[in-house]
């Protein structure tokens, strides 16, 4: 239930809508009854043979025998002035008219609820994306990208489909049954009251196949995570299978997961496919108990026997408030189903982040003197990273990390912009605790280059700028500080060239370039260039090197070298092992120790 309500609070900013929805299908309910009940004068009339109709109306009495009376009168009125056949039109008329305006705010319903059900699912996105971008990296290490991606897609148009989309059964169909009970009570309590206590059987057993399909459908969202991740894994690793041959290797594997989803929808859609059967049958069970019981008192003499016109009346209003008894039966297992969806939904949105701004946060006015790691400790679920890393970086200094694959480079860099918190010790930006900073004021001091180039299916323009504000002029002289502006001009759509998806139509070292030009034009007091170069080719490498040569002019930068080559001139070098700086110094402080940084130095050739 507590799920359910969770969905339903999507819908409060869509409040007048949804009262408009309920006054439509009220409106709905009221003229399907109206033309229902229609049926009674008109079997009246065609077998009215010898009946005498009343000539004086009745006082007003909220009963039934009130508006039988004021029918009869009615009736006789119009028979007497235009006879029989005349009064027949009438009637006809009347039903034409009803069935009418009952479907036409069948359909007012529908447009509002259309509205109603785009708008909820647009929000449920929005809150999944929004929630996406803002937790911290640190929860993504234990999800799939292909998982978060069907929750953003397959779950919400599950979400939409089964639960937004019964709403109107939800809203319509009980207003219905409560108000052809009523009916029915008027024309016999006794009958309906049998016909109730039939009900619940019927109710019981759709209750437990919904439970049951909500399991199943659970299982099946998983499944279909599993397998969209398993797709996006192989779209990004294509190269690779290709390379290594492993193709009927991934179809293998893929036909597994496949048949497993097969397996699994064919039992989700078996156990749903047996609510509306099973209900109908039910259904007719209840109406041939029902049918067997009004028999029994139109033959009765005495209180309570019926009319043949009041009871076929009766069995058609019956029949037709089954169909809404049991589009409520289909709803309320269509919603368990969808429930599993809300679930998965819901793990992304309440998920909580531990990297948020403080309270209270302090004022940040520039950078003015460094950025000092003191006693920084960091672990990955429990296995130790870092242990008591302790550096300053001083402005406009350069600091270099090297050392081996795994040691903790990449976590000392991550910590800084706050993609995670130290277990232990602290991080000061001008002795300000980058606890202590929004996360807006801190990120918009440092400039991020990596070793992959994050670019995105969009133009040129679009990469370097990423939502910054920029003239033509300043980006242009981004681009020609990254060396990149000559490569761009000569593409055929200059800067609102499409690059493709993560930038394939470009060569690594011009996707390298461009991502330099996106750091140049944000201009920030301090870089962290994680392997900037180690992915490029010797002339890419060089041309990328000059350009982070100027990039780096005047600003504070943290380097993660695997090419020594590039960093011989840092102002400080820390040789990173197993989370513990083992090694710091200059380079030419460091060559003559006999230490970590020699051998390095050695391996990569350059003694």
């Amino acid at each position: 239930m507590k799920r359910f309500l969770y969905i339903l609070s999507y819908i409060r900013p869509y409040r007048p809508l949804v009262g408009l929805n309920l006054l439509t299908n009220l409106f709905f309910v009221l003229f399907n009854l109206l033309s229902l009940l229609l049926f009674i004068p008109f079997l009246d009339l065609l077998f009215s043979e010898g009946k005498e109709f009343l000539t004086t109306m009745p006082d007003f009495q909220w009963s039934k025998d009130y508006f039988e009376q004021w029918f009869n009168v009615k009736m006789g009125q119009r028979i007497a002035e235009h006879g029989k056949v005349g009064a027949l039109s009438f009637i006809c008329w009347m039903t034409i008219l009803l069935f009418f305006l009952k479907n036409l705010f069948r359909y007012l319903g529908y447009l509002t609820l259309a509205t109603i059900r785009q708008g909820v699912s647009y929000d449920i996105r929005a809150a999944i994306y929004n929630k996406v971008i803002s937790l911290p990296l640190a929860f993504f290490s234990e999800e799939k990208k292909g998982d978060i991606i069907a929750r953003n897609t397959l779950d919400v148009t599950e979400v939409d489909q089964s639960i937004v989309g019964s709403l109107e059964m939800l809203f319509r169909d009980p207003l219905n049954v409560i108000l052809s009970f009523a009916a029915m009570l008027m024309i016999s309590p006794s009958l309906t009251l049998f016909s109730l206590i039939l009900m619940p059987i019927s109710g019981f057993l759709i209750g437990r196949i919904s439970k049951s399909l909500k399991r199943t459908s659970r299982k099946g969202q998983d499944k279909q995570g599993e397998a969209l991740s398993f797709l996006e894994e192989s779209l990004t690793g294509l190269r690779i299978v290709k390379a290594f041959n492993a193709e009927e290797a991934m179809r293998q594997s893929f036909g597994r997961l496949n048949e497993s989803l097969r397996r699994l929808n064919i039992r989700l859609l078996n156990k749903k496919d047996a609510a509306s059967p099973l209900s109908e049958f039910f259904g007719a069970c209840v109406m041939v108990g029902v049918v067997w019981y009004g028999g029994k008192l139109i033959l009765a003499d005495g209180i309570g026997a019926l009319s043949g016109s009041e009871f076929i009346g009766f069995i058609i209003i019956f029949s037709q408030s089954l169909r809404p008894i049991q589009s409520i039966s289909k709803a309320i297992a269509t919603v368990n189903k969808g429930m599993a969806s809300v679930e998965r939904i819901d793990a992304i949105i309440s998920a909580e982040s531990n990297i948020t701004d403080p309270a209270h946060p302090l004022e940040v006015s520039g950078f003015q003197k460094g950025i000092r790691y003191q006693k920084v400790s960091f672990d990955y679920s429990g296995e130790p990273v870092l242990k008591g890393v302790d550096f300053d970086i001083p402005k406009g200094h350069t600091v270099a990390l090297v050392g081996e694959s795994g040691g903790g480079k990449s976590t000392i860099a991550d910590l800084l912009p706050r993609f995670y918190d130290p277990v232990e010790g602290r991080i000061e930006v001008d002795g300000i605790d980058l606890k202590d900073m929004r996360l807006k004021d801190l990120r918009a001091m440092l400039g991020v280059v990596t070793q992959q180039a994050i670019l995105f299916n969009d133009s040129i323009w679009n990469n370097i700028t990423l939502g910054q504000p920029a003239n033509e002029e300043d980006v242009h002289k981004a681009a020609k500080i990254a060396h990149a502006h000559d490569f761009i001009m000569a593409l055929p759509e200059g800067y609102q060239t499409n690059i493709g998806d993560a930038g394939g139509k470009l060569s690594g070292g011009q996707r390298q370039r461009i991502s330099i030009a996106r750091a140049v034009l944000k201009n920030p007091p301090i870089l962290i260039l994680d392997e900037a170069t180690s992915a490029l080719d010797t002339e890419s490498e060089r041309l990328v090197q000059d350009a982070l040569n100027h990039l780096m002019k005047n600003r504070t930068t943290l380097v993660i070298a695997h090419r020594l080559s590039t960093i011989q001139h840092a102002d400080q070098i820390l040789v990173i092992q197993k989370g513990e700086i083992v090694e710091r110094g200059r380079h030419d402080e460091l060559i003559g120790t006999g230490g970590h940084y020699q051998r390095l130095y050695e391996m990569q050739g350059f003694a």
